[in-house]
């Protein structure tokens, strides 16, 4: 491998040959002044030959000073690669690392996860771009060393804004494959050489322990949030996650929404069909309230028969909403031994002088008042001392007590 080329030696290598070429034209000009005229002829065309060379010279420096600041991103992005646990840093920084190798403009990892869905980062993609791009293994189904990717196009779709070609190469782990990184080119004309090859599976070599640690650190993480009975998130990750969204909508002046639930009567269900029977009610109320609530909303279970869901970007009508399909997906049919259930609710959204704690009193102040007013119904909070709103929402064919 050749050795790098530092900034301060091109530099120097610069000055060095500067002060050679005015030292030779010094001489030349000295000794034309010597031999009279004719000399004068010979000092131009050795100035114009020496232009020439400091020129190529200068032009051979500078190419060499930016292949040395390539490589040394590259070797910061790999040296700081096992620094972090945290999985976006690592696949961000594996990513910066493909993209600083030269020729190329994009590049994806595509990681294998417990779930169906891999986990899958860009660098350089479009949405739909990523989506056509991600490499899941060979196309012909056996282990490949690498994989290269040439994209034809339509006539007069041509051009350098589309990827043109691609090379990917397994990440490896500690038993298989754990995935893919691959990298793209816009250039009709570039074609990654065997060079190339070498160097992304040194990337991938080196990023597969970085990426598997911090994987297995979330799992545990995601495992270590969430409720071992229902799936959902826990009490704990409840108020981390509604302390974190309450400072970034009182940052930015967003909407924010909470609605707090539970199964009306579930202590006298308890009781009648047993806890083993009644644990099976609540895994399957849950699951249900996964089927409805949207991606961007947060569901958890915050103790005993009692749920909430944090929905941010959300007002109350939003949650009125969702009480209502929650309401749906849990009355509709029977659920386990208990029967058909009712759920009553309370919703809040979020005030300027509200704090996490008084948020979530708010809501939870707001379920009491629907089940003071007949269960089975929603009830909108209404701001620190005053009485909550008076409207409420009741299943059909009941009376609506105020």
């Amino acid at each position: 491998m050749a050795e790098a080329v530092t900034p301060t030696t091109a530099l120097i290598a610069v000055g060095a040959a500067a002060a050679a070429l005015a030292l030779v034209l010094l001489i030349v000009l000295l000794r034309a002044r010597r031999r009279g005229g004719g000399g004068q002829q010979q000092v131009l065309a050795l100035v114009s030959e020496m232009n020439t060379r400091m020129e190529v010279m200068v032009r051979e420096l500078s190419e060499a000073l930016e292949r040395a600041q390539e490589e040394g991103r590259r070797n910061r992005f790999l040296g700081e690669l096992g620094a972090s646990i945290d999985l976006d840093e690592v696949l961000s920084r594996t990513l910066e690392a493909g993209g600083a190798i030269p020729g190329v403009d994009a590049a994806i990892v595509s990681i294998r996860d417990s779930s169906d869905k891999p986990i899958v980062a860009t660098l350089g993609l479009s949405a739909d771009e990523a989506q056509r791009q991600v490499v899941s293994g060979p196309p012909n189904g056996h282990e490949a060393r690498a994989i290269s990717m040439i994209y034809q196009y339509p006539p007069g779709l041509e051009g350098d804004g589309l990827v043109h070609s691609g090379l990917a190469v397994p990440v490896p782990g500690e038993a298989a494959a754990i995935g893919f990184i691959a990298i793209y080119s816009r250039s009709p004309s570039l074609r990654f050489e065997e060079e190339m090859v070498r160097e992304l599976e040194e990337l991938a070599k080196r990023a597969g322990p970085a990426i598997e640690n911090a994987r297995r650190f979330r799992e545990a993480r995601q495992l270590a949030d969430l409720d071992a009975l229902t799936g959902l998130h826990n009490r704990r990750y409840f108020h981390e996650t509604l302390a974190r969204e309450v400072a970034r909508a009182q940052r930015y002046d967003r909407q924010l929404a909470l609605i707090v639930f539970d199964l009306d009567d579930f202590k006298a269900i308890n009781d009648r069909i047993g806890h083993l029977s009644g644990d099976a009610v609540l895994a399957e109320t849950a699951e249900r309230v996964r089927d409805v609530v949207r991606s961007a909303d947060i569901a958890c279970r915050v103790g005993g028969d009692e749920f909430a869901v944090i929905l941010p970007e959300s007002s109350t009508a939003d949650a009125d909403q969702l009480y209502h399909r929650l309401r749906g997906a849990v009355s509709s049919r029977p659920v386990g031994q208990a029967g058909r259930l009712s759920l009553s609710a309370g919703i809040a959204d979020l005030l300027p002088d509200d704090d996490p704690t008084r948020f979530f009193e708010r809501a939870d102040e707001a379920l009491y008042r629907a089940k003071e007013l007949g269960k089975g119904q929603v009830f909108k909070a209404g701001p620190p001392g005053l009485s909550a709103a008076p409207e409420a929402s009741r299943p059909p064919g009941t009376a609506n007590s105020q």
